[in-house]
């Protein structure tokens, strides 16, 4: 860098610090504040759902499955039947799991089965239609998360769904204007169910959904049906009618995994999060080891220095997910390796971080640290991250924490409706690496370790976490947003923490985000000119959104009086942080 613009890049952090708490509008933004329970979700129907079973005298768990069905009535982008996730509970007892129900490739499936006899990939065959479909894991994880840690029981947690469905809600203009999304127009079910044959849903519109109502009831009397039924059956045939890989001994065979957790410490912070096959808990606790020799909170939240180092730490951890991380059921995944502090030491010491330079590293020089990490997968694993997923954070009376991220992958998933039973379909199958270095929907360029293979789940981004301070629960936290979730989460958590920021204010603040591939930095609106400026001086390729991203739905604890504060991003504008 030359003299001049030295000079001017340290001008620019000079007067960005000064200014840029001045220049963004999240500040003085304040939480809900509650004192027994609290759900945070997308939908503030769901999210009163879930507080209707905690004031029934229900748990963390039966509050959260209860938001999930229900966000499968209100919010079909993300919410769903016909999707996965995961779901990451610490009791109050301070035992913690993950519940991965995350979907599955079919049998059926081929590492390239998404490619022309040339090896070329086939434009949108991965993400739309009946071929896009995984095994879906959603009814299996929110039935076994009920029946292992609620105390209500199935049918209780369910009413509220099956009441939304069966006499509809109002429609805001922002969810009739979701509905009108040109893919549903193509699938005929998709078609009828939430576009009312072309004539389309409008502000104040009453939406009932009696095919979803009647399923929603089946799996209420017997949840087996979804995967071993009447309901499989359905499901399978009008899965095959368009052409979809997805069959009954699939569905028959699909299996809830319990997982243990990703647990870091950050400062005084215990970090809980989410193990593979999301790469969400690693790439998080690699990020906040590399930072955490660095004092973020003298930098200035959001200032040209503190998202400098940041991003790096973020370059650096996502490289790690590009070729380690898939279905850890299918791959060998370095896990301890990944997540230990010396290994972050080492990779600290390649972030330029002089005040004065604060030089961006270029993803293609960068050299991951020799000697603590085995050779990366250079084939794919054998048996011997979305753009429209949603996020919900719970907390009950006790202190039990539970947060989940749910997702059809894209938004409405593949687009297909299981006809009459009323719900869509994912597309997951994109979150696989269709091809080995092409990038996917979310321009994720992935590994071998990511391969396409029958029965295995797809790399995911999704990052639940909940987090303690000196061993109380503190947040919990998680968003949708495809790779961004990871960021989305540091973000929040880092503005929290490190950057004097209430919860509310942390969800509502500017994001930033960099995957290593492409060696770009995108940025939302609303960051202070002087910061892009002075970024820009360091070296970093910046996109700046046209719109936002992610959507952080988050509850933080105050360790003093234990009131429960929820902070429901903004950017949407029927979600709510509801409590008691």
């Amino acid at each position: 860098m030359n003299n001049r613009a030295t000079l001017a890049l340290l001008a620019a952090i000079a007067v960005t610090t000064a200014t840029a708490q001045q220049s963004l509008d999240y500040k003085g933004e304040q939480p809900t504040r509650t004192q027994h329970g609290m759900v945070v979700s997308v939908h503030h129907l769901a999210s009163d759902a879930g507080v209707q079973i905690l004031q029934q005298g229900g748990n963390a768990v039966d509050a959260a499955v209860a938001t999930g069905f229900a966000l499968a009535v209100t919010h079909p982008a993300a919410g769903n039947l016909g999707g996965g996730g995961f779901l990451l509970l610490r009791r109050h007892n301070g035992k913690s799991t993950f519940i991965d129900y995350r979907e599955k490739a079919p049998l059926a499936a081929t590492e390239t089965m998404y490619q022309d006899a040339q090896g070329n990939i086939l434009p949108g065959a991965s993400v739309t239609g009946y071929k896009a479909i995984a095994t879906p894991g959603s009814v299996a994880g929110l039935v076994y998360a009920e029946k292992k840690y609620g105390k209500l029981g199935l049918k209780k947690v369910m009413a509220p769904a099956i009441k939304l469905a069966s006499e509809g809600f109002l429609l805001t203009s922002e969810e009739a204007r979701e509905l009108a999304t040109p893919g549903l127009a193509d699938f005929a079910d998709s078609k009828r169910i939430f576009q009312r044959d072309g004539n389309l849903y409008k502000d104040g519109d009453l939406f009932q959904q009696p095919d979803l109502a009647r399923t929603l009831q089946r799996i209420a009397d017997n949840p087996k049906d979804f995967y071993h039924g009447k309901i499989a059956h359905q499901l399978v045939d009008e899965v095959k009618k368009g052409g979809g890989l997805l069959t009954l001994q699939d569905l028959a065979q699909y299996k809830v995994a319990e997982r243990k957790p990703i647990v870091g410490k950050f400062h005084n912070y215990t970090v809980i999060s989410s193990p593979p096959p999301s790469s969400g808990g690693i790439v998080l606790m690699t990020t906040l080891n590399i930072l955490s020799s660095y004092d973020l909170s003298k930098l200035g939240d959001r200032s040209p220095q503190e998202i400098h180092l940041i991003t790096e730490a973020y370059r650096r951890a996502f490289m790690d997910r590009t070729d380690y991380m898939g279905d850890p059921d299918y791959n060998h995944i370095p896990t301890t390796e990944m997540i230990s502090q010396k290994y972050a030491d080492a990779w600290r010491t390649t972030i330029d971080s002089n005040p004065a330079t604060n030089a961006a590293t270029p993803s293609a020089k960068l050299v991951r640290p020799a000697g603590f990490l085995p050779a990366a997968p250079t084939s794919a694993g054998s048996r011997h991250e979305s753009n429209n997923t949603t996020h919900y954070s719970v907390v009950d009376k006790d202190g039990n924490a539970v947060s989940v991220t749910t997702t059809l992958n894209n938004s409405f998933g593949s687009d297909v409706t299981a006809g009459s039973l009323g719900f869509l379909l994912n597309d997951e199958m994109d979150d696989f690496a269709s091809k080995m270095n092409t990038p996917n929907m979310f321009g994720l360029i992935q590994g071998p370790a990511n391969a396409i293979a029958p029965g295995k789940r797809p790399l995911s981004a999704m990052t639940p976490t909940i987090v303690l301070e000196d061993n109380k629960l503190r947040y919990v936290l998680g968003s949708p947003g495809g790779p961004r979730i990871i960021t989305t989460v540091a973000n929040i958590f880092l503005s929290a923490t490190e950057g004097g920021l209430n919860i509310q204010e942390a969800v509502d603040a500017p994001r930033f985000h960099h995957q290593y591939l492409p060696d770009k930095l995108y940025m939302e609106l609303g960051f202070a000119p002087e910061t892009v400026d002075a970024l820009k001086a360091m070296g970093y390729d910046i996109a700046i959104s046209k719109g936002h991203w992610s959507n952080g739905e988050c509850i933080a604890i105050d360790p003093k009086t234990g009131e429960l504060q929820g902070g429901q991003d903004h950017r949407s504008h029927y979600g709510k942080a509801s409590g008691y």
